[in-house]
């Protein structure tokens, strides 16, 4: 069984940021958090909140859903 691991899923939005050529400062503030708050969630130092997750996945083009399976799909 698959548990979740809030490493992961700061690596997932790490990569997809880059994939999109966004910077911290440019992808927290399309999803209204603060700069710090991404770099801590995408260093797997912070669990996101769903509603964190939620602004951060429509900054980034894709539903909480997309995100998730993303997620998923990359937890070993």
């Amino acid at each position: 069984m698959k548990q979740y691991d809030c490493r992961v899923t700061g690596s997932v939005i790490h990569r997809l940021r880059l994939e999109r050529g966004l910077t911290q400062e440019v992808l927290s503030g399309l999803a209204g958090i603060a700069r710090s708050h991404l770099a801590m969630i995408e260093a797997g130092a912070k669990d996101a909140a769903v509603d964190t997750l939620w602004r951060i996945a429509d900054a980034l083009g894709l539903r909480l859903s997309e995100l998730m399976r993303i997620v998923e799909d990359s937890t070993v």
